[in-house]
This record gives C-alpha cells, sequence and structure tokens, in this order.
C-alpha cells in the first residue's frame, strides 16, 4: 500500500533518516477489462466516489507540502529545495526526497505509518490516515493515475459501496501487515488499497467465473500483471508486505461483496416467488462467500493482536524477509 519516506514500500520515494534515498516503482499498471461479461443496464453505476478518493489525495498532498514549508524549515541542510519559485509548496531537496515531496518529519506529523507511534503510542489511527499521505509529486501521480484506471471501472460495474469498502479495507489490511514486520521507518501510500482492488478483481472473476466469455485469457492476463507487481516488492527498499497485506484483504473482499447473479437469474425476478426455477448465486459463491467472511476476520483479528501486543512477524515467520527483499550480488537487504 504505501510508500515510505524512509520505508521499503514499492511506491516509497522518502529516504531513510532524511538522507539515504530508498527505491521508487510505480503502483500496479492498469489492468485491461477482464473479460466480457453479462451486462445488466440496472447495474450501471456512474462511477463518482473514485474521483472523489483522487481529489482528497491531491488535498492532502497540497496540505502537506503547505505544512512541510521547505524555504522555512530547511535552511543550511541538505542542499536546496527544489522549485523554490513555489514558496513555502516548494520540495525537499532530491537528496533528501527525489520524489518532490516533502520532508519525512511532515508526514509523520500528518499521520504516516510508523511502529512506534502505533503500538507503544497506541496511535492506531496512523493505520488509516498513512493511506491519504504521498512522499511526492511522482508518487501521487502514479497511484491517482492507477486508481483512476482500476477504480472507476470497478465503481461503473459494483457501485459507490462496494469499491470504497474494499479501497479502505484493504488499504488498513496492507497497513496493519506493513506494520507487522517493518519497524524502523514511516510509511505512506495508497497501494495497498491499489493492489486490493487488484485482488477484488481477481476473485470477482474467480467467483462470476460461469457468465464471463474469454475467461482464460482474462485470467491468464490478470494474474500475469499482479505477479509483476507483486514480484517488483522483492527489489531491495521496497516494502512488499503492504501489498501482500492488501492484495489478500481485496481478494477475500471480493469473494464478499462482488459475486454476480447467475445466468438466467435476472429474467425471472418478475415472476412469483413461487415459480422462480433459480436461486440468486450459485451454490460454490455461497461457500466462497463463508470462507472469505471468516478467513477474513480471523486473519485481521489474529494480526491486529500480535501488533498490538507488540509481536515482530519475524519473529513466527523467518523466512518472509524474501517476501520483500531477496538478496543478490547486486544487491543487500537492509533493515529486515
Amino acid at each position: 500500500m504505501m510508500s515510505s519516506m524512509g520505508r521499503r514500500d514499492l511506491e516509497a520515494g522518502g529516504t531513510k533518516n532524511n538522507s539515504t534515498p530508498s527505491a521508487y516503482s510505480a503502483p500496479p499498471p492498469p489492468p485491461a477489462a477482464a473479460s466480457s461479461y453479462v451486462y445488466d443496464p440496472e447495474t450501471h453505476w456512474t462511477s463518482w466516489l473514485v474521483p472523489m478518493f483522487v481529489v482528497a489525495n491531491i488535498a492532502v498532498f497540497i496540505v502537506a507540502m503547505y505544512i512541510n514549508d521547505c524555504p522555512k524549515h530547511n535552511v543550511g541542510f541538505q542542499g536546496n529545495c527544489v522549485a523554490r519559485f513555489l514558496g513555502r509548496f516548494s520540495f525537499q531537496p532530491l537528496r533528501e526526497n527525489p520524489l518532490l515531496g516533502p520532508s519525512s518529519s511532515t508526514l509523520r506529523k500528518m499521520g504516516g505509518l510508523e511502529w512506534g507511534d502505533v503500538v507503544n503510542k497506541h496511535q492506531a489511527w496512523r493505520l488509516i490516515t498513512c493511506i491519504w499521505l504521498h512522499a511526492g509529486i511522482i508518487h501521487l501521480l502514479a497511484n491517482m493515475l492507477s486508481l483512476v484506471f482500476i477504480g472507476i471501472r470497478l465503481e461503473q460495474q459494483f457501485g459507490f459501496v462496494r469499491i470504497g469498502i474494499i479501497y479502505l479495507v484493504s488499504g488498513f489490511g496492507g497497513s496493519v501487515l506493513s506494520t507487522l514486520f517493518i519497524r524502523n521507518n514511516i510509511s505512506v501510500g495508497a497501494s495497498g488499497a491499489l493492489f486490493g482492488l487488484l485482488g477484488a478483481m481477481l476473485s470477482e472473476l474467480l467467483t462470476n467465473w460461469t457468465i464471463y466469455s474469454n475467461k482464460a485469457m482474462a485470467l491468464i492476463t490478470l494474474l500475469v500483471i499482479i505477479v509483476i507487481n507483486l514480484a517488483i516488492g522483492i527489489l531491495p527498499h521496497v516494502d512488499n508486505f503492504a501489498h501482500i497485506g492488501g492484495f489478500l484483504t481485496g481478494f477475500l473482499l471480493g469473494f464478499i461483496l462482488l459475486p454476480r447473479p447467475q445466468f438466467g437469474w435476472l429474467e425471472q425476478r418478475h415472476l412469483p416467488a413461487g415459480v422462480r426455477l433459480k436461486s440468486k448465486y450459485k451454490p460454490y459463491q455461497y461457500v466462497l462467500w463463508i470462507l472469505s467472511l471468516l478467513l477474513l476476520i480471523a486473519g485481521l483479528s489474529i494480526a491486529l493482536v500480535m501488533l498490538f501486543r507488540g509481536d515482530n512477524g519475524y519473529d513466527h515467520c523467518h523466512w518472509c524477509h524474501y517476501l520483500t527483499c531477496v538478496p543478490t550480488s547486486k544487491w543487500k537487504c537492509n533493515d529486515i
């Protein structure tokens, strides 16, 4: 989910201790429409929530830059502010933040995710606020473009309530898993929520399998996009846990919130109840709904208990560091 100022993250654009830039990678690219499906004009919504999310993220970034006020707070430190003609909206020096954004201290002040603040200071609200903050303009634009291409199509098909729930809960799930494993840096960004939308697209395709055409090609295309983006997360200075947490949360929510009525049910909606021949959903959709709900509740509950007890995720999963960084002869994995 998150990019971080000084944190390994797919969208991280910050620096560690305001000195060493961390790596940056764009959020998931917009997948093509999964495949054709039975279109019901009565369930085609106008997208307004996703555009509102975009506006809100841009507004929060503007506020962050106003509070950051680089010319005032960066005198004689780490070089000159970038684009000084913008006044207090100018960016931190590139050595500190190559993504053209505020400092890590500003992001922390505004609600960036940091393990000590969440666990020791009981500031659990940071698990939510961090998904509205961005490390820089580059980070913000990459996230918002992905959100527009992925989110608008989903909202048009399923409505703002379900897509809004998936976005927010997936972002929260990504924050929780990330904080369980990463303790030393501040993280911000919406990649967990974006990966949640990708996960929901996959489970939506699976649970509505029978009503899709070109289903095999749609599944292969979506899996390739997901695997590539998760694979990017094993590079150094990238926190893949937020992406995995967001993806798994969205995947389960897709089974819960995005099942479509089986083919033929729509045609019999206006018949008397006693003469309807088909139930709204197929048996396997009900089974997936129940299993996903149980797994989601259990997973988030266990993760939150572990987090607020101060458990370190690596104590329970010694090999999990390979999910976020794989050391090679070309680079080392730090802060694991």
